[in-house]
């Protein structure tokens, strides 16, 4: 166990891929700058790959302080017995307060390593992250400016506010966009600290034979306008009004998870708790009850539709607009009114 160091920095695992940054360590950035200005410590960054210093310069500019780079041949693919020595060696060195990952397969299959291996307490999957005065509810002892650990518990019925009280550094896993990523600050600068972890052929169990990269399908994130179908589609067949209401209104296709369950569209366009977090300017619902884990992942968007035959379901508790009505009949509807309208009437408003 690490001693607890109240001021030890604020700490992101910068998680990249063939030298490219995953956009979760850059939203955490963010976040974790944040919590440093709150807690008044500097905030740093773990980088290790091979060939990756470039990446420190993006890392500053995100609002980091300090890079803690581990540059190795070794590391150029990632294994999990050599990237968490790595971690494991450099907290129990500097000794941070707080360890961020992202909750990607990555930062989950690293940090549960991480924090047995140095005795630490981690919160899974959080959606938020605060800084508070606890008493702790036992000894009635007042913990100054703990972490509060908020994510989604039973199923997403409640939501949980973790804390830790004495097992350091405090470590959670934080979902893909829940924290909004600060644009970049390019007259930002910050330290390297290059730290040279030995990586023996006993920390890579695997041989890496050969490899092979699926490109993503869809962009969830970044799309600007979504048109989601739910369960409520009602088949495979039908989701293709789904596709063309994207195609009318220029937005990406996503879906509910009781829609991917049914197999109507693969898990890359779930939208909710258990898939994506977007904040779209425009979300479209359609057939989606709505219900918390899927609000939990689209709630944020700028402009809600939602398409629903029960005029009580949950969904039209976040919608600004709301149709009661079959998604079968109202969607062509809407695809003809989109297509008639005159030309140039889009630009004019």
């Amino acid at each position: 166990m690490i001693s607890v160091n109240r001021q030890g920095e604020v700490w992101v695992f910068a998680e990249q891929e063939d030298g490219v940054l995953n956009d979760v360590a850059l939203e955490l950035c963010g976040k974790a700058r944040q919590l440093g200005d709150e807690l008044g410590v500097k905030v740093g960054a773990v980088l290790a790959g091979h060939d990756v210093a470039r990446l420190s310069k993006r890392l500053f500019a995100q609002g980091v302080d300090r890079v803690y780079l581990t540059e190795n041949e070794r590391l150029a693919h990632l294994q999990t017995s050599s990237y968490s020595k790595v971690l494991i060696e450099l907290i129990k060195k500097h000794e941070p307060q707080i360890v961020l990952y992202g909750a990607t397969h990555v930062g989950r299959d690293l940090a549960p390593r991480v924090a047995s291996a140095v005795r630490a307490g981690m919160t899974a999957d959080c959606t938020d992250l605060q800084i508070k005065d606890v008493k702790e509810p036992r000894t009635k002892e007042v913990h100054e400016k703990l972490l509060l650990q908020i994510r989604p518990a039973f199923g997403g019925n409640i939501v949980a506010t973790i804390v830790n009280y004495d097992m350091w550094p405090q470590m959670a896993t934080v979902r893909e966009g829940v924290m909004p990523m600060l644009d970049p600050d390019t007259s930002r600068t910050g330290e390297v600290i290059h730290e040279d972890i030995p990586i023996e052929a006993a920390d890579l169990p695997l041989k890496l034979v050969e490899r092979h990269v699926e490109e993503r399908k869809v962009n969830l994130k970044g799309a600007r306008v979504i048109a989601a179908g739910g369960g409520g589609v009602g088949s495979k067949e039908s989701f293709h009004l789904i596709h063309e209401l994207a195609g009318a209104i220029g937005g990406a296709v996503g879906a509910s998870r009781a829609a991917v369950d049914g197999g109507y569209i693969s898990k890359d366009h779930q939208v909710g708790q258990t898939g994506t977090t977007v904040r779209p300017a425009l979300y479209v619902a359609c057939g989606i009850s709505g219900a918390v884990q899927h609000r939990a992942g689209m709630e944020e968007s700028a402009k809600i539709i939602a398409i629903n035959t029960d005029r009580d379901a949950p969904i039209f508790s976040v919608a600004n607009y709301g149709i009661v009505g079959d998604v079968k009949q109202v969607i062509p509807m809407m695809i003809k009114a989109l297509r008639e309208r005159p030309a140039g009437e889009e630009e004019n408003k």
